[in-house]
């Protein structure tokens, strides 16, 4: 007679991911000596839980966790993982050691790759994700929506083209399906060790695409570009807040001996920057995308290659036609379209006084 088998017990953070699906939250915050924290719409909210000890909250972090990704978080004093119930969906977790003992911070992934046009990402986003070599950057500050939107952009790609789509992430967030495109998916720590590692040896399998999770440091920046100018589409992304600071931090990142041929490489391979902001909406049960689009042209090539950056708004301004926009132009869009309220919009824009002459 065989055994009875016993019932895995459920991992206490998974009634919590429930109730975060649930609430539509976008984050869980899992720290020592607060209760259980949820971000819905942009604000933090305490649910109704006994504050967590040190003991309480490593215990539930770590319960999630392998052997080696303890040892790793124990080692390195931070941590980047993803988590997945088959029944329930993936999370991204980033642990962290500090004062008062250990935390995490969960980002819910939504269980369906979600299509450009659903987020609000502007149509000539299809246009540009035409081209087969370049490099085309999505932007903005953490939270704001960018891995998303990566993702929405390989899934287009992988709708449409017989490619060969290679993406480096860490970790992976959205698993792609094969369906007219093969997309092969490397982790940093599990399946490569870094970002330029994994640049380094895509250039040699093959790719017509390929998408980096982040363009964290020079290396990488470097290798992403060279791939661009050797005919590869490459995707990424940028903590930048416009298309101007983008193409800023790209040429800063490089020694000033350097800037010169990286201004020239630059000019020649971007075909787009993309920087969002998410904003809640006027019903209070959602987020709204706000985009700035800067598209690739002969005029955006020389001030490029010319170091006439300060120029780029004035591209973007005269650029509409092509469907280049600028912030404060999509954020005055959204609350002339009762998507977002004055006060949110003044907030929100680096010239408020456009809402002013918009009403008069």
């Amino acid at each position: 007679m065989l055994p009875e088998e016993k019932d895995t017990p459920m991992p206490a953070l998974e009634k919590v991911f429930q109730a975060a699906v649930a609430n539509n939250a976008s984050d869980v915050h899992v720290v020592t000596g607060e209760p259980i924290i949820f971000r819905r719409v942009g604000r933090l909210i305490k649910i109704k839980s006994q504050r967590l000890s040190q003991k309480q909250a490593q215990a539930m972090i770590f319960e999630l966790l392998t052997e080696p990704q303890q040892q790793r978080l124990e080692a390195d004093l931070q941590l980047d993982f993803v988590v997945e119930f088959p029944d329930l969906g993936r999370f991204r977790g980033s642990a962290v050691m500090h004062q008062h003992g250990i935390s995490a911070i969960f980002r819910v992934i939504p269980r369906e790759i979600p299509q450009l046009d659903s987020i609000g990402v502007p149509e000539v986003i299809h246009t540009v994700l035409e081209n087969h070599q370049g490099l085309i950057l999505v932007t903005g500050a953490t939270g704001d929506g960018k891995s998303t939107t990566l993702a929405a952009m390989v899934d287009a790609l992988n709708s449409s083209r017989s490619h060969h789509i290679l993406t480096v992430e860490d970790p992976i967030e959205f698993v792609h399906p094969i369906k007219k495109g093969v997309v092969n998916q490397r982790q940093v720590g599990r399946d490569t060790h870094s970002y330029t590692n994994a640049l380094r040896g895509a250039l040699r399998e093959d790719p017509d695409v390929i998408m980096v999770g982040e363009l964290r440091d020079l290396e990488t920046i470097s290798l992403a570009i060279t791939a661009a100018e050797t005919g590869h589409l490459v995707l990424g992304t940028l903590s930048t807040s416009g298309a101007a600071k983008t193409v800023d931090r790209i040429i800063d990142s490089f020694p000033a001996k350097e800037q010169r041929q990286v201004r020239s490489m630059l000019s020649e391979s971007l075909r787009a920057v993309l920087t969002q902001r998410l904003i809640p909406a006027l019903d209070g049960k959602r987020m709204v995308l706000a985009s700035e689009v800067l598209i690739g042209s002969l005029s955006l090539s020389n001030l490029i290659k010319d170091g006439k950056t300060y120029q780029i708004h004035s591209i973007i301004q005269t650029g509409r036609s092509s469907g280049m926009q600028l912030m404060d132009d999509s954020i005055l869009q959204l609350y002339q379209a009762g998507e977002i309220g004055e006060d949110m919009a003044r907030k929100q824009m680096n010239n408020p006084q456009l809402l002013q002459e918009a009403a008069a």
